[in-house]
């Protein structure tokens, strides 16, 4: 199974196979990890501060990918455009994933753009999606 996690913050192998199906084995997974470069604010985005959210992005993608392996889960990462949905979609040209994952913050810690529609995003990339906190 390939799955493609979207997240925000480093997750373990437990978060992954609490999200997923009770049939599911990670052992056997390929997973690629993308942090989308998130903006605290609606300033920041719209002053093209970039910087600290691709800092930040690409720090939860090492994070993320070197815990999965240190789980004996196959990863890799990379980190995505600002808008959720534009990072699924560019991962996707190069990952088909059978599964997205997404995993998001609470809402006291919610970034700007982060709100994503698991049912839209399932229709619009016909594969299963899965949101979780």
């Amino acid at each position: 199974m390939k799955i493609l996690v979207l997240t925000t913050e480093p997750v373990t192998a437990d978060q992954l196979r609490a999200a997923l199906p009770s049939d599911s084995n990670l052992q056997d997974a390929e997973v690629m990890v993308v942090a989308p470069a998130l903006h605290k604010n609606a300033l920041r985005f719209w002053v093209s501060d970039a910087d600290e959210a691709i800092a930040k992005a690409d720090d939860v993608s090492h994070q993320t990918v070197y815990q999965l392996g240190a789980d004996g889960v196959a990863a890799s990462g990379d980190t995505g455009e600002s808008d959720p949905e534009e990072a699924i979609e560019d991962a996707l040209k190069t990952f088909p994933a059978d599964r997205i994952l997404i995993f998001t913050h609470p809402d006291s810690e919610q970034r700007y753009k982060e709100d994503v529609d698991p049912n839209e995003l399932e229709t619009r990339f016909g594969i299963p999606v899965t949101q979780a906190s």
